[in-house]
């Protein structure tokens, strides 16, 4: 009996205590704090590209973090930074006392020789900044938990932004030289005219299709669009099928709607020439079965990777695509069927505002697994009650696409 209890005891035992990770030193390193800083008193101009990437809140001295401040504002302003025009700058806001006086400006103006590497300096800044800025979400996560001030999947929803928003907040900012960009765009013209597939994507394999749009190109949201029950799903497992079997591309198909056995079982009466309806009911020929153990074993041997639980997130949606991209070593599509019903961020916003969200998120996964993503969408009631029942963008209004 004593050691039952002693078990109970341990097993109510809190597994971590966020007071005590709080009392650790978080990551930093004001060495290379101060040497920015002194990188910029010798050469302003390297502001520009820190600019790109650092901000003052990355910084985590206080004094550190308004002298950034300071001297970002006089370089964007047109103003020369050197220790006089600086004092006069840090007097008048009155932030000189404040952040150790002319001892500390003379620390920092000694801080590096030359300011060659005020980059590498600036990008440790922000790596340590990235760190902190991952236990402060952390922490949040922690306490709410333990709290358990909400249902659990409200507080997955709120940890999910947390973390999104460090990673939104950290673009590097890219600026590209127009003579690097039109040598690519005329290496992909070049590849084009000796018959090459040049879109950086891949083939769909449907003729007529890849003619018309050059293929499926890379970081590009493509979005296929109708009513239901009019073959969106059929058409898109046709595409994956292609480039995974025949392209020898990994492709991740999230099945929102159906079960991957329903996929299966559509993809292998495609392929196979089978009466789908005779499968269901069990009575398909002996040939018909020969025919589905042929093309079955062809399919087995396709990159193809169908995730089919019946509710994701974006973020989950692009860990699921980098965990095979790992894996694979590459990714060459993505298929989501379909847009409406992958979860928002937040379920108090209007549903348009939801989707529209949804939407921005899964072209910028696009671009950053630098692969096409094939999302289909459901057309409004609206295609219906038009006239000739053509789609227009107009019947798209919810989808935010």
């Amino acid at each position: 009996m004593a050691t039952t209890r002693r078990k109970d005891r341990a097993e109510r035992r809190p597994l971590v205590s966020s007071d005590v990770l709080l009392e650790r030193q978080p990551p930093v390193d004001l060495e290379a704090e101060r040497c920015v800083l002194g990188s910029i008193l010798l050469k302003p101009d390297v502001c520009d590209e820190l600019a790109m990437f650092l901000r003052g809140d990355d910084f985590y001295d206080d004094a550190n973090r308004k002298l950034f401040t300071h001297m970002l504002e006089m370089h964007d302003s047109g103003k020369k930074i050197d220790i006089t025009l600086l004092v006069d700058k840090l007097k008048s806001s009155g932030d000189l006392d404040g952040i150790g006086g002319l001892p500390f400006l003379a620390k920092i103006s000694q801080a590096v020789p030359n300011a060659a590497h005020a980059v590498y300096y600036g990008q440790i800044v922000r790596e340590k900044a990235t760190y902190r800025s991952l236990i402060d979400a952390s922490t949040s996560i922690l306490r709410d938990a333990y709290e358990e001030n909400c249902d659990a999947r409200e507080m997955l929803s709120r940890a999910e932004q947390r973390v999104f928003s460090i990673l939104d907040g950290r673009g590097s900012g890219s600026v590209s030289n127009i003579r690097d960009v039109l040598h690519d765009a005329m290496d992909r013209i070049d590849a084009r005219m000796r018959g090459e597939h040049a879109t950086g994507g891949v083939e769909s394999m449907f003729t007529d299709l890849d003619a018309l749009t050059g293929g499926l190109h890379n970081s590009e949201l493509l979005i296929l669009a109708a009513r239901p029950s009019m073959g969106k799903t059929a058409f898109a497992m046709n595409i994956a099928e292609n480039v995974a079997v025949q392209g020898g591309h990994p492709v991740l198909f999230i099945s929102l709607e159906m079960s991957a056995i329903e996929l299966v079982d559509r993809m292998l009466c495609s392929v196979a020439r089978v009466n789908g309806h005779r499968l269901r009911n069990g009575t398909i020929s002996n040939e018909d079965r020969m025919r589905l153990i042929e093309k079955a074993n062809i399919i087995s041997q396709a990159p193809l990777f169908i995730d089919d639980s019946p509710s994701r997130t974006v973020t989950e949606i692009a860990a699921a695509a980098r965990r095979i991209r790992r894996r694979e070593g590459r990714m060459g599509m993505i298929v989501i069927d379909y847009l409406q019903l992958i979860e928002p961020d937040n379920s108090n916003d209007p549903r348009q505002e939801q989707v529209a969200k949804i939407a921005r998120r899964l072209k910028g996964l696009a671009r950053e697994m630098e692969v096409p993503l094939l999302c289909l969408a459901q057309l409004n009631r609206q295609a219906e009650d038009s006239k000739d029942h053509r789609p227009r963008l107009s019947h798209l209004r919810e989808s935010g696409a």
